[in-house]
C-alpha cells in the first residue's frame, strides 16, 4: 500500500551514517536523496531534510526557502526585515501567494502593517530544521490562504541525534553561537536550542548592527498511541537598514554602490510562541499562540513628498494569533483499490492591537498617516482523498471553504467598519505509476489569498483624503501542472512539469504608502527542470531551471501588459564532494534573468549570478567548517526598483531611476562546531 500523502513530510526521509575516528555514529537526514516515486501527488513536491540543509552555504536564514526549486530569496533592506521571494512569476514580495508553516504554525501575517502576507522567517535557525516539505501549485486542500503559487511546512527538532555547540565568526563583524541539546526526562525529551547573531555588515556609511537571538525549548513524548510535542519559540532583534539605493547616487558620486541615501532607517521586532501537536495513524491536532511586533523605519523616496523633513516612514505591527488545526485520517480498501481520506478544519485569530504607518524623521514621529486596529478570523473545512486503483494508477481530490470576518476600528471613522467574504475551491489530480521508476501526473486546483482588511473597508485615501476604491476580501487563483518524476535511488532523481497560474485580480494593500492599489488579472505559465545525480558514490551534483512567463490578461489604459518584477528564469546548480568520511567540500551557483521593471518592458534589470563554497573537516568529536559567500565577488544587485525619488537638491517632481540593493561582497566565514 502507498503511504498516505499527508505522513509524506514524515516518512519519506532517508538517512546515511558516518562514522568518525571516535567511533560514534553520526547521522545525517537527507530528503533530496529520498526517492518519492509513488509518494507525492505532483512532480512539484519535495522533501528537503537536514543533511541537505546542513551542506548548503547561506547568507541570510532566510534563504533557506532556496531548497524550494526556483524558488529565489534576496533583500531589499536591512538583515532583521523578511526577505523579498520570487517563485513561479511571482514577485511575492515578503510572501504574499507562498504559504509557510512552522510544525502547523502560519508564519505569513494577514493585515500586516508592512504588506500583506508577510512572512519573516528569521526566527528559524537553520540547525534546528529537521525538514522542510514543499508544494508547488494549488493541489492540496490543506493548502489555505496565500497558497496559489505554493507551501512550504517547516519540522522541527524533537530530538537532536548529535547534540552540539557551534561559534561562527567573519568579516564585517559577523559572530554567531548556536547550540543544541537534550534533556531526557522520564517520559520524552526536550530538545533545547539557542541561537545568537550579531552582524556589523560591509556597508560603508552605516554599522548595520543586527543583534538577533532565537530560543528554542521542544518537548517530545508518547502519549495515547501517538506522538505529542509541545514548542516554545522566542525571537528578537534589532538592526540598522542599509536600503535601496537610487543609481543616479552612485553614478553621480554622492555614495558609493556599498552607501546610504538615509543613515537613520532599520527597525526591531520579535516573535513569541507557544505550540502544541498531536498525532498517530488516525488523528493530527495541533494548537498555537502567537505575539509579534515589528517597528520598521524606511524612506524609499528621501525627499519626494516632503523637501523639508524628508519622506522616512514608520510601519508598525502589534499582533497575537491563535488557531487550532484537527484532521481526520482514514482508509479504506475495496478489492485492489486503497483509499485515504483526511477531513480537516482550520480555524485563525489575528488580534491586531495597531497596524499603523508614521512620517518620521531619524526615527522621531512627526505625525500619524494611519493607525488601526483590526479583529480578523477565518474558519476553514476541507476533506482530500487519495485513491490507489491500482498498483500503478492513482487519482486524488479535493475540496476547501474558507470564511473570513475582518472587523476595522480605524482612527478615521469613514474607514473604520466590518467586512466578511466566503470562497470554496477545489482540486484534482491523477498520477501513473509505470514502475519504480517513473512516474506521470496531472493535477489541478484552485486557490487564494486575502486582501488586507484595511482595504476591504477603506472609504477613504488617508493620504489624499480622495475617494478610495475598496477591495475584495478573498481572490482567487488557480493553477494546473503536467509532470514527470524518475528515480534511481543509487543513482539519479529527476522531475519536469509544465504549469500555468491564473489570478482573478492582484488586489493589494500597499502597505508602504497606506492607500490600497488594484491590478489586473494575470496568467502565468512555464516550465521546471531539478534533476541530482550522484557523478560517483562520493560526488553528487544537483540542477534546477525554471523558465516563466508572466502577463496581465486585462488591459488598461497607459499601461503594459508586463508584470513588474516577475523573474523569467531560475537557475540553480551545485556540487557536492564527500571526499572521506572527514571531509566535505561544496559548490553553488545561483542565476537569474532580467527582470522586466515596468509593464511595457521599456527597463530591465540586469541579470544576477552568485557563487557560495563550503568546506567541512570533521576530526573525531569537532566539525570545523569555512564558508565562502559571494566566491567571484560579484557585484549584481540583489533586487532593482524602478520608480520616481527625490535627492536633495534635484527638482520637486524628483527623478525616476532604477533603485537597487547590491550584493554583498566576497566574505569569509568560519566555524567550528563540538559534538556532544
Amino acid at each position: 500500500m502507498k503511504k498516505n500523502i499527508i505522513t509524506v513530510a514524515l516518512l519519506a526521509l532517508s538517512s546515511s551514517t558516518i562514522a568518525d575516528t571516535s567511533g560514534l555514529e553520526h547521522f545525517v537526514v537527507f530528503g533530496k536523496r529520498a526517492n518519492l516515486v509513488g509518494e507525492t501527488m505532483s512532480a512539484s513536491e519535495g522533501l528537503v531534510g537536514y543533511g541537505d540543509i546542513a551542506q548548503r552555504p547561506i547568507l541570510r536564514s532566510g534563504e533557506i526557502l532556496e531548497f524550494v526549486p526556483g524558488m529565489v530569496v534576496t533583500q531589499h533592506s536591512g538583515s532583521g526585515k523578511a526577505n523579498q521571494y520570487f517563485l513561479r512569476g511571482f514577485n511575492l514580495d515578503h510572501g504574499t501567494d507562498f504559504s509557510t508553516y512552522v510544525d502547523g504554525m502560519p508564519v505569513n501575517m494577514r493585515t500586516h502593517g508592512h504588506g500583506q502576507g508577510y512572512a519573516d522567517l528569521n526566527f528559524i535557525t537553520p540547525e534546528f530544521v529537521e525538514s522542510i516539505h514543499y508544494q508547488k501549485g494549488p493541489y492540496q486542500s490543506a493548502q489555505g490562504d496565500f497558497s496559489t503559487a505554493g507551501s512550504a511546512y517547516f519540522a522541527l527538532m524533537s530530538d537532536f541525534i548529535n547534540p552540539f555547540a557551534k561559534l561562527e565568526v567573519g568579516q564585517d563583524g559577523y559572530r554567531r553561537g548556536v547550540v543544541g541539546q537534550n534533556i531526557k526526562t522520564q517520559n520524552g525529551n526536550i530538545a533545547v536550542g539557542a541561537e545568537w547573531q550579531q552582524y556589523d555588515g560591509p556597508w560603508t556609511n552605516i554599522n548595520e548592527d543586527v543583534n538577533k537571538k532565537n530560543v528554542m525549548l521542544r518537548y517530545q513524548q508518547k502519549l495515547l498511541d501517538g506522538v505529542f510535542n509541545l514548542t516554545f519559540l522566542g525571537y528578537e532583534n534589532s538592526w540598522n537598514a542599509a536600503d535601496q539605493i537610487p543609481s543616479r547616487a552612485v553614478n553621480k558620486n554622492l555614495i558609493d554602490e556599498l552607501g546610504s541615501i538615509d543613515k537613520t532607517v532599520g527597525g526591531d521586532s520579535d516573535r513569541f510562541s507557544l505550540s502544541a501537536n498531536w498525532r498517530n495513524d488516525d488523528w493530527a491536532i495541533s494548537a498555537y499562540a502567537i505575539a509579534s511586533s515589528l517597528n520598521l523605519y524606511s524612506n524609499f523616496t528621501y525627499f519626494l513628498e516632503d523637501p523639508v523633513n524628508g519622506d522616512q516612514f514608520e510601519q508598525v505591527d502589534d499582533r497575537k494569533v491563535f488557531g487550532a488545526n484537527l484532521v481526520k485520517l482514514f482508509n479504506q480498501q475495496y478489492g485492489n483499490s486503497h483509499i485515504h481520506h483526511s477531513l480537516g478544519i482550520d480555524f485563525r485569530v489575528d488580534d491586531i492591537a495597531e497596524v499603523g504607518l508614521y512620517k518620521t524623521r531619524a526615527r522621531k514621529r512627526l505625525s500619524n498617516v494611519r493607525s488601526d486596529a483590526v479583529d480578523q478570523y477565518s474558519i476553514s473545512a476541507f476533506y482530500q482523498v487519495n485513491a490507489d486503483i491500482n498498483d500503478n494508477l492513482s487519482v486524488n481530490a479535493g475540496v476547501r471553504h474558507d470564511y473570513m470576518n475582518v472587523d476595522v476600528n480605524s482612527q478615521l471613522m469613514s474607514n473604520s467598519g466590518e467586512d466578511s467574504d466566503s470562497i470554496t475551491n477545489f482540486k484534482a489530480g491523477l498520477s501513473y505509476q509505470f514502475n519504480e521508476t517513473w512516474q506521470a501526473y496531472a493535477n489541478w486546483g484552485q486557490s487564494f489569498h486575502s486582501n488586507d482588511a484595511r482595504g476591504a473597508t477603506i472609504t477613504v485615501d488617508p493620504l489624499s483624503g480622495d475617494a478610495a476604491e475598496k477591495v475584495d476580501l478573498l481572490v482567487q487563483g488557480q493553477g494546473a501542472e503536467f509532470g514527470i518524476r524518475v528515480a534511481d535511488y543509487e543513482n539519479y532523481n529527476a522531475s519536469f512539469s509544465l504549469w500555468w497560474l491564473e489570478n482573478d485580480s492582484e488586489l493589494v494593500f500597499v502597505g508602504d504608502a497606506g492607500n490600497t492599489e488594484p491590478s489586473r488579472a494575470s496568467k502565468r505559465y512555464g516550465a521546471e527542470f531539478t534533476t541530482l545525480y550522484w557523478l560517483t558514490p562520493q560526488i553528487v551534483a544537483d540542477l534546477e531551471l525554471a523558465w516563466t512567463r508572466s502577463r496581465f490578461t486585462e488591459n488598461e489604459a497607459n499601461e503594459g501588459n508586463y508584470i513588474e518584477g516577475s523573474l523569467p528564469f531560475v537557475a540553480s546548480f551545485g556540487i557536492n564532494w564527500h571526499i572521506n568520511d572527514n571531509i566535505n567540500t561544496g559548490l553553488r551557483l545561483r542565476h537569474f534573468g532580467k527582470r522586466t521593471l515596468d509593464s511595457f518592458k521599456d527597463t530591465q534589470s540586469n541579470t544576477f549570478s552568485v557563487v557560495n563554497a563550503k568546506a567541512q573537516y570533521l576530526l573525531e568529536d569537532w566539525k570545523f567548517s569555512l564558508s565562502v559567500l559571494n566566491l567571484l565577488d560579484s557585484t549584481d544587485h540583489d533586487i532593482d526598483y524602478l520608480y520616481e525619488s527625490r535627492l536633495s537638491g534635484e527638482s520637486a517632481s524628483g527623478e525616476e531611476d532604477i533603485h537597487y540593493h547590491p550584493i554583498e561582497p566576497r566574505t569569509f566565514r568560519v566555524s567550528v562546531t563540538y559534538l556532544f
